[in-house]
């Protein structure tokens, strides 16, 4: 087998990875806190970091009214659906041997990638912001405005007294790594076409 083809073939399956790993984590620190609260987002749920810490976040985010976070999005339904059939449209795609088709691949995956993202800020800053303003502890800004609770996107943000991080997981650099795999086998496959 061509090294094109191994490369297509091992970077798309390493998409797996997706459905053993977790895609994401937020973590919260705090001194009332001696070990941080965190949540683990999967391409199909969310999960305790230690036990029980969505339960303590959702508690603490009832004070300043914000929304509990549920134990599914519609999200969760249609991205296992669409990453798996990346991972088959790679498979059959690296089995052909067509470099140019590797590129077409590499090309949807980044866009599905950049939309994914795009839909998590969309659902972090509407958790941040969409407070129920009956809430028991209502914080402004300096300018009088309610203040947002939103985590980052990537990094680290300070809210109040606590320090939240947002940072890839596993399954992300499993990800990350079999599209770089596919991106190199366009050009080995170019040059081996050369050849």
């Amino acid at each position: 087998m061509k090294k094109s083809k191994l490369l297509m073939i091992v970077g798309s399956l390493l998409l797996l990875g997706l459905f053993v790993f977790p895609l994401w984590n937020i973590t919260l620190e705090a001194p009332q806190y001696p070990i941080p609260l965190g949540m683990d987002i999967h391409i199909n749920k969310f999960t305790d970091t230690h036990e029980f810490d969505i339960k303590n976040i959702n508690l603490m985010n009832h004070y300043v009214g914000m929304k509990y976070i549920p134990e599914s999005i519609p999200e969760f339904k249609i991205f296992p659906i669409v990453i798996g059939i990346m991972i088959v449209l790679g498979v059959i795609i690296g089995f052909f041997g067509k470099y140019k088709l590797y590129i077409g691949w590499f090309i949807l995956m980044s866009i599905l990638g950049i939309v994914g993202m795009y839909d998590f800020y969309l659902w972090e800053y509407d958790y941040g912001h969409n407070l129920d303003p009956k809430a028991i502890m209502n914080f402004k800004n300096p300018d009088g405005s309610v203040m947002g609770f939103q985590p980052p996107l990537f990094g680290t943000k300070y809210i109040l007294n606590f320090t939240a991080h947002s940072y890839p997981r596993t399954g992300a650099y499993f990800m990350f790594i079999g599209m770089v795999l596919t991106f190199i086998a366009f050009f080995i496959g170019k040059k081996e076409a050369k050849n």
